[in-house]
Formats: structure tokens, C-alpha cells, sequence
């Protein structure tokens, strides 16, 4: 099981109306992306932090660790975007390399921290939905907002093989290494070819396996999930509205703001 999946089936808002939880991550989202603010990037990444770490009872280290993969691309992007590339000399300072010159674009650094932590603010609303609601809670909200049953069956069917193709690679890596395999470039090299190609031979007789069980289960195009049903109580659905309406008043105020 996937680490996110295993937080997702382990928190204590899992039991939580997922549509609930969708409208209030989603809608925090817009709000964050279209508000470009860095005052409100924070409050929104702090907002759904506590929900999750707190309310949900994720693990602080597995939180900063999942963190941590977005954060390092969001940098490096944002690195890109202050500094710029010219051929001829220019006023501001810069470094000569191979003939071109890198410089910083100061005026840029604004922009640059709204970019950033607004993508930040956004990554936690998306977090605090994948952390506290199991993946098939996620396409039963699919399904009721007229989501193509194909493209939601392909979502089931890809999340699936993600564990089946992740326990096989592991299983693949812990037979290499117990025969003395990847002790070193030459032999992670080689190691790393023969799992590549084992792994795709054993996904497709996984999944020639998966449709022949199918069938037998008389598969007529339509994967049939039962579903539990959480209804959300007045109460959570009074407060969720009154944070959105607060974090909308916020966001109106704070727009453009740094």
C-alpha cells in the first residue's frame, strides 16, 4: 500500500462526507490561485495543514516528507523565472558562461513569491483531500459530478496497477539484491534493464489475468463499486461554509496583495 493511500484510510476525517471535503479543498484552491496573494498562500497553507496534521492525525514526519517533493519542484521552477539569459552585456549584475550572461531579475522577486506560494497553498488543498479521503471516495464524487464513467474507470483501474506494478518492482528489487545485484553502477545498470523488462511482461499478464477474473464475474463494461455512504451533518456543513465565506472575504481583501 502506498504511503498516501495507508494516511488516507488511516485518518480520522476518512469517515467524513468525501463531497464535503472535495468542495471545501477545491474551492480553497481557486481561491488561493486566483487571490495570488502570499499572505493569503500562508493562511491557506497553514489552514489545511492543521486540518490534516491535526483533525485528520497525519504524521507530522510523513507530512514534511510528502511536502518536501512538490517543494523541490516548485523551487527549482521558480528559480528559472528570476534569472534570465541574454547574449549581450546587461546593467543589472551577472555571471559569463560559454558566452551568455545569467543575471538576476530583480523586479521578477515579487512575482516569483506570489507564484511559488501560491502553487505551495494550492499543493496543501490537493494534500488535505488526497490525506483524508481514500481513492474511491474520491471517483464516487466523480461520479456524482457526471464525470465520464470511462474516464473514471480508468482512474480505478490505473490506481490499481500502481500497487500491483509497486509490489512487483519491490518484489524484483529484493531478489536482486538477496543474488548480491546493484552493487555497483555496472551491476544497477544491468539490474535496472532486467526489471524494466520483467516488470512490463508481468504487467500484462497482470492484467490479462485482471479481465479474464472480470469476465468470469460477468463484466459487461461497467465496473460496479458498492459504495458506503457518508452524509455530512448540518453542523459540518454549516462550518465548512462559513470558512469558505471567511476564506473568500479574505481572499477578496488580500488580492494582490504581498
Amino acid at each position: 500500500m502506498l504511503l498516501i493511500d495507508k494516511l488516507s484510510y488511516s485518518s480520522r476525517l476518512r469517515d467524513k462526507s468525501p463531497v464535503l471535503k472535495a468542495f471545501l479543498a477545491v474551492t480553497t484552491l481557486l481561491m488561493c490561485v486566483a487571490a495570488r496573494s502570499v499572505l493569503f498562500s500562508f493562511l491557506v497553507l497553514l489552514l489545511m495543514t492543521g486540518l490534516t496534521v491535526i483533525l485528520g492525525g497525519t504524521p507530522v514526519f510523513d507530512y514534511i516528507r510528502l511536502m518536501c517533493v512538490p517543494f523541490a519542484f516548485l523551487l527549482l521552477s521558480t528559480v528559472t523565472i528570476l534569472f534570465g539569459i541574454s547574449q549581450h552585456e546587461v546593467e543589472e549584475p551577472f555571471i559569463k558562461i560559454f558566452g551568455l550572461f545569467y543575471y538576476f531579475e530583480s523586479d521578477k522577486l515579487i512575482f516569483g513569491l506570489q507564484l511559488i506560494t501560491s502553487a505551495f497553498g494550492a499543493v496543501t488543498c490537493l494534500y488535505f483531500l488526497s490525506l483524508t479521503t481514500p481513492f474511491t471516495d474520491i471517483l464516487r464524487v466523480l461520479q456524482l459530478l457526471r464525470c465520464p464513467t470511462v474516464l473514471s474507470e480508468l482512474l480505478l483501474l490505473i490506481y490499481r496497477f500502481i500497487f500491483v506494478l509497486y509490489e512487483t518492482a519491490a518484489g524484483i528489487t529484493t531478489a536482486q539484491e538477496s543474488r548480491l545485484g546493484n552493487r555497483s553502477f555496472r551491476t544497477a545498470l544491468k539490474g535496472s534493464t532486467g526489471l524494466f523488462s520483467i516488470l512490463f511482461i508481468r504487467a500484462m499478464k497482470k492484467s490479462s489475468s485482471l479481465y479474464d477474473a472480470m469476465e468470469a464475474r460477468c463484466y459487461d463494461g461497467t465496473i460496479k463499486v458498492l459504495w458506503e455512504k457518508k452524509k455530512a451533518g448540518k453542523g459540518e456543513i454549516a462550518a465548512v461554509i462559513l470558512l469558505v465565506t471567511v476564506l473568500g472575504i479574505c481572499s477578496y481583501s488580500l488580492k494582490n496583495i504581498v
